[in-house]
């Protein structure tokens, strides 16, 4: 049902779109623009000019200054070429990115090597492009570069121009303390490394899933308002096409002596006919009326359920929309979100049940529930928290037993999101207890997904009749 779930067995469909979109969708690299490292390679250039003018200007420390400034000389140099060889948009590959935050990681540690080692308070800064390269840059670039940083400060912590004043007095720190900072530069690399690298992980996560399912929305919305053409088309079409199909047949009994031109007169009836025919097939009988626009809540649901009726599987209703129920069924808009999410559960619950899926729905006065059940394996308890997750991965097990399924873990996560646009709070559970022997389990042993509107958020206003008829105007 969910990626995360997919882990025990159950997992989610790729939205509906074709796989280079798709591809397109979830692609990385060319995240990280030339500009935007300029403007912080400036900043850093900023930072060290003023500290060595403070340090030197003050403090009276003794530094090598025309290294220094040789140093910093040479980040700007990488700038300015960098501005006036490369666009502004430029957006750099993987490889462009790692080799510039390189470049900037090397720069700042020899610049430590001139200034004292680890005994310059500035140090930590050698964590910021370890840092970025977690969040913009794949894993292997991200983990290179930080085995580059550990092995330069664990190199200037032993080699390096000592920091003193003018009068000769040196600026250095007991051993410990020099330890320590190298201990916790080292464990600031790894531990801001992944840190911003598991924040950023979930982010472009949850951003690629959110595009996925405005695309998904977006495909029946268009679906949605093609059916709503067609069938105005067939109903507005069927007045003329009949007047053709009289016409033509008129036509046929005045020209019985006439029998190339009779024949002519019938094929055109046959057409009509025929064009008939092909409008009926396409969509029912109707205009743009409220009948296209909201339909009973068993409507909706057998709609979204349709495309699975014929899967191999026995999908059990339970609609309560028997005649003379003490409480009028609900009135839904026939609204693509609720039908493309309605359908991504059932999808799945039809994907994973052993043999059958209950499909049952209440209401009351204030809330309609909608629950969908299974006798498949169910939810993994340990990972029932974090059903909904975007782009989570399968364990290899899962692939064995579904060698022909390739989800990407957005199914679940967009039936969820585009439900809960609607006001609906969904919940997931399983069926059976899970300490109970597998001959006591329940018929509905499976997932068990419920779904709950307040009724005064989704439910449609009730109007008399169809609606107006209203012609088709360009």
């Amino acid at each position: 049902m969910s990626q995360t779930a997919e882990e025990a067995g159950r997992t989610i469909h790729e939205p509906d779109m074709p796989d280079g979109e798709f591809s397109a969708l979830v692609a990385h690299g060319d995240w990280v623009r030339l500009r935007t490292l300029i403007v912080l390679r400036w900043m850093a250039v900023a930072g060290q000019l003023t500290a060595i003018f403070v340090a030197t200007r003050y403090y009276g420390i003794d530094l090598d200054l025309a290294l220094c400034l040789a140093v910093v000389g040479a980040a700007v140099a990488v700038n300015l070429i960098s501005v006036f060889i490369f666009p502004e948009n430029k957006r750099l590959t993987g490889s462009e990115a790692m080799l510039t935050l390189l470049f900037d990681t090397a720069q700042l540690a020899v610049l430590l090597y001139l200034t004292g080692g680890l005994n310059n308070p500035f140090a930590l800064l050698i964590l910021a492009p370890a840092t970025i390269a977690a969040t913009a840059l794949q894993t292997r670039a991200t983990v290179f570069l930080g085995l580059v940083t550990i092995a330069l400060v664990t190199l200037v912590a032993f080699f390096h121009r000592p920091l003193q004043v003018s009068d000769g007095t040196l600026i250095e720190v007991p051993a410990v303390f020099g330890f320590g900072f190298w201990l916790a530069i080292v464990t600031g690399v790894v531990f801001l490394g992944l840190y911003a690298r598991r924040v950023a992980s979930e982010i472009r996560s949850m951003g690629e899933a959110l595009l996925a399912t405005q695309m998904a929305l977006a495909r029946e919305q268009k679906l949605t308002d093609l059916g709503g053409v067609v069938a105005a088309a067939a109903h507005e079409l069927g007045t003329p096409l009949a007047t053709i199909k009289l016409a033509s047949a008129e036509l046929a009994d005045e020209l019985d002596d006439r029998p190339d031109l009779r024949d002519d007169a019938q094929l055109i009836r046959q057409q009509a006919d025929r064009c008939r025919e092909i409008l009926r097939s396409m969509g029912k009988a109707g205009k743009d009326d409220l009948h296209l626009r909201t339909a009973p809540l068993s409507a909706i649901i057998r709609e979204a359920a349709e495309p699975h009726l014929d899967r191999g599987k026995v999908l059990h209703f339970d609609l309560g929309d028997m005649p003379g129920a003490p409480i009028p069924q609900p009135v839904f808009p026939r609204r693509p979100e609720i039908i493309h999410g309605l359908r991504n559960l059932i999808q799945n619950a039809v994907d994973f049940a052993d043999g059958n899926v209950w499909i049952d729905a209440s209401w009351n006065p204030d809330f309609v529930h909608l629950r969908i059940a299974d006798d498949g394996a169910g939810f993994p308890l340990h990972l029932m928290g974090r059903i909904g997750d975007p782009l989570l991965r399968r364990r290899r097990e899962d692939a064995r037993r579904r060698p022909g399924y390739d989800g990407m873990g957005l199914g679940l996560f967009i039936a969820k999101t585009l439900l809960e646009r609607t006001g609906a709070r969904l919940t997931f559970s399983n069926g059976a207890d899970p300490f109970l022997a597998e001959d006591e389990h329940p018929k509905r042993s499976g997932a068990l997904v419920e779904v709950a509107w307040p009724r005064h958020r989704i439910e449609a206003a009730r109007g008399g009749g169809l609606g107006e008829n209203r012609p088709i105007t360009r």
